[in-house]
């Protein structure tokens, strides 16, 4: 749209779905050959960094910082969305039946591996144990197995035993210090990297299921006593991708949304953001910089900008050009003076009394 031809590297983890996405341009729709998809791992994607004129990167922020400061040796424009540890804040006034579904599905897509997952909970205490309840109760419903052709799972497994690791040394190092899984809580009774869907309570904020990300099958539930306190520990995070706030008070929820330190705020809502393409898109703190999606900026941030002034009169020389003299001196200062004064009476040089 932008004009430009766009390479591709996906994950050399998940690299099939994007290579038919390139397929069907090329034979289904029979697009223009500007579409590339390049296999392959860390040194396909630096290879692509010394030869592109722009970036766009979405993955963890340590590979994002050496994109970051190659592409600021090469001068070259670039937009990270980065890694996060989106918290999902839930009133006492919520609806809780909604939220807990959103909480589970938000947390559990794609077995948790979303840049935008529901990574840590807080709920206000006079509905915190029915609010656990409704969540775990959803989660124990979950059917996880590798997919068939058919719709019989719902969640999968991890990208690899890399991520497998991450996410059983959160839970592990919760559970040792004093945290309970509710639900789940270890590598799932099954060949391959799965890990059950879980839910923690009896978290604290110095746990590394809550400090880091984890991008897995996890719901860390904190109790709050109010929204101060849920707000503060929100904030409280090296990353800020995004967040959701749940109550049955949409003007409260706004409101609350914008003392978050995220680049997006659902009210009520999962995701809805991404799925709101003339809204920007992006991270703030070690979440990112700039955004993707914003409608017309969107697009226009592919582009180099260029500005071509032609004059339409043309006399042989102008009132700036030389010679300088007291007159063109004189007149000029009155001219600046007129267009640049903050009052009209010094515009007009009158004196003030």
């Amino acid at each position: 749209m932008a004009g430009a031809a766009v390479a591709v590297k996906p994950s050399e983890l998940t690299p099939l779905a994007t290579r038919e996405i390139v397929r069907g341009w090329r034979e289904d729709v029979g697009a223009p050959g500007v579409l590339e998809c390049l296999t392959g791992a860390g040194g396909t994607g630096a290879a692509l960094v010394e030869e592109a004129d722009f970036i766009q990167f979405t993955g963890s922020t340590r590979t994002g910082r050496r994109i970051a400061q190659r592409a600021a040796e090469r001068l070259i424009p670039y937009s990270l969305e980065l890694g996060g540890k989106d918290a999902m804040i839930v009133l006492a006034d919520a609806d809780l039946e909604r939220a807990a579904n959103a909480a589970v599905w938000g947390g559990m897509f794609n077995s948790g591996q979303t840049c935008t997952s529901v990574e840590r909970l807080y709920v206000e205490e006079p509905v915190h144990d029915e609010f656990v309840e409704l969540v775990a109760g959803r989660v124990r419903g979950l059917r996880q197995r590798a997919a068939g052709k058919g719709f019989d799972a719902d969640i999968g497994s991890l990208s690899g035993e890399a991520q497998l690791a991450i996410v059983e040394r959160h839970v592990s190092e919760a559970l040792a210090n004093g945290a309970r899984a509710v639900v789940g809580g270890k590598r799932a009774d099954a060949p391959g990297p799965f890990f059950e869907p879980t839910v923690l309570v009896n978290v604290d904020q110095s746990m590394s299921c809550v400090r880091e990300e984890t991008f897995g099958p996890t719901l860390p539930v904190m109790k709050v006593h109010d929204v101060e306190e849920a707000i503060r520990l929100a904030n409280d995070s090296s990353y800020g991708l995004s967040a959701s706030v749940w109550t049955r008070d949409r003007a409260r929820g706004e409101q609350i949304a914008r003392r978050l330190e995220v680049g997006a705020v659902n009210v009520n809502d999962m995701f809805a953001n991404a799925f709101a393409l003339p809204m920007p898109q992006g991270g703030w703190k070690e979440s990112g910089v700039g955004a993707r999606l914003g409608g017309a900026h969107g697009i226009r941030k592919y582009c180099r900008p260029q500005a071509i002034a032609a004059t339409r009169l043309t006399p042989r020389s102008e009132l700036l050009w030389y010679p300088y003299t007291a007159r063109k001196g004189g007149l000029f200062l009155r001219l600046t003076r007129f267009m640049l004064a903050r009052d009209w009476g010094r515009r007009l040089a009158r004196r003030r009394r």
